[in-house]
């Protein structure tokens, strides 16, 4: 078995992840590092990607925090060519950070609307095409978008349309650009999470009634933990997962074979 283990390291890889101050983000990248990459913790946050970091540090992780806002092209372009310059490479991007709009949708503004889109989808787009262009020059490298179950089903427990639509098209950009890319050596996947238990869901889980419906929608009964999620990501961006591209693993409990 120690063969099939060693698939999984990560040794002398380069990892980049989006919204890794806290949640998703930053388990995903404790994660990737600890199996052996070197991580850029990207966020808005500068503070936040402060203490991930030192966090990151004081496991022997090898860590660079870049802030910068994944909508902004001119932030996105100039900090992946620092990365690419700093450490000489890219392997590995997780496209994690990314908003929602939890409101009726015909009380949804277009200004909400569109900074769901801006974050979730365009910053999706930009980091992957700037990484993408490292990735392709060295023939190799893997890219893992965090979707949602919501992406695959229509939600229903609440109104949510911005990042639903979001979600969706994310999977779709899932399979389009791994098909475009596959030749050229560069992965493509997502991760559909269920609902998670995070700084962001914190509020959201905080209704009793909530989480119980939640939980009675999932087979298995209860809500992910951000390490499980994170490990579905390191699978997808690691040699064990050298046969998979395009593909959208949910992580979920069972919710989306009801």
């Amino acid at each position: 078995m120690a063969d099939a283990f060693a698939r999984f390291r990560l040794d002398g890889r380069v990892a980049v992840v989006t919204g890794a101050a806290s949640g998703i983000g930053f388990a995903s990248a404790r994660a990737l590092g600890l199996a052996g990459a070197r991580i850029a913790v990207a966020d808005i946050n500068a503070e936040g990607a402060a203490k991930a970091a030192a966090s990151l540090k004081g496991e022997k992780i090898d860590v660079a925090t870049h802030v910068f806002d994944v909508a902004d092209e001119a932030g996105v372009i100039a900090t992946m060519a620092e990365i690419a310059q700093s450490w000489g490479r890219i392997d590995i991007l997780v496209n994690n950070a990314g908003l929602a709009a939890r409101q009726p949708s015909e009380a949804l503004d277009l200004g909400a609307w569109e900074r769901v889109i801006r974050i979730n989808l365009n910053g999706s787009f930009l980091c992957a095409r700037e990484a993408g262009k490292t990735m392709l020059a060295q023939g190799r490298g893997s890219i893992v978008n965090i979707a949602s179950i919501m992406g695959l089903v229509g939600g229903g427990l609440y109104p949510n349309l911005a990042y639903h639509s979001t979600k969706g098209a994310l999977v779709n950009f899932t399979r389009a650009l791994a098909v475009e890319w596959a030749g050229r050596g560069v992965r493509v996947n997502a991760v559909a999470p269920t609902f998670v238990r995070t700084p962001l869901t914190a509020k959201l889980l905080s209704d009793a009634e909530m989480k119980s419906a939640i939980e009675a929608m999932t087979p298995l009964g209860r809500l992910a933990e951000a390490d499980e999620i994170a490990d579905a990501v390191l699978y997808l961006a690691s040699d064990a997962a050298a046969m998979v591209t395009g593909h959208t693993l949910p992580v979920d409990g069972g919710w989306v074979a009801r």
